[in-house]
């Protein structure tokens, strides 16, 4: 088989655009979840930076770094004694901010399925095929949000687990596993 044929069969369009709304709806659920709770858990750290003249970390990064943390990408803080890698999510006791691990996974199901079913596989393979597409969505914005997700250089997600494991694996996989779904349900 060409090259040619494999990627006249991939629907690159449908999975774009289903990779960027997996992306910016997992992004948009987090917020609204977890926006005050992550406002109230900034606001002593904000007020102790605001005092000594410095910007305060803005709720939507905060948020951002819990999104990333959803996909097991930790957020690298610089601090006076080195650096650490912390995931808020597994650092919590649990409970429903351990949830969060299932935004990314369900988002990117269903975007694979949708795109195999815009695609119309009609086998599981095909529609493996036709869900990685997403990654071409997913991926830049993944890669460009670790940057904007970051506070003065200071604190954000790690920049290769954000873009190889969030921008790539997540994709692939669940893209992949979502088509194959999607494959099944076209026969």
């Amino acid at each position: 088989m060409s090259t040619n044929s494999i990627t006249d069969r991939l629907p690159l369009g449908a999975g774009a655009g289903a990779g960027v709304a997996a992306y910016l709806l997992g992004y948009l659920l987090t917020y609204v979840w977890q926006s005050g709770s992550v406002e109230e858990r900034l606001e002593g750290y904000n007020l102790v930076t605001e005092l000594f003249g410095g910007e305060p970390i803005a709720v939507w990064q905060g948020v951002g770094w819990l999104f990333y943390n959803a996909h097991f990408v930790d957020t690298r803080i610089d601090a006076l004694g080195g650096t650490q890698s912390q995931n808020f999510i597994a650092g919590s006791d649990g409970g429903s901010l351990a949830l969060l691990y299932l935004v990314p996974v369900v988002l990117l199901l269903a975007a694979g399925l949708l795109t195999a079913r815009v695609a119309d596989a009609d086998e599981p393979v095909d529609g493996a095929t036709a869900g990685v597409a997403i990654a071409v969505g997913y991926f830049p914005l993944a890669l460009l949000g670790r940057f904007l997700f970051a506070y003065q250089g200071s604190a954000a997600p790690d920049l290769i687990t954000a873009a190889l494991l969030a921008g790539f694996v997540y994709p692939l996989v669940f893209g992949a596993v979502g088509g194959a779904i999607g494959g099944v349900l076209g026969e």
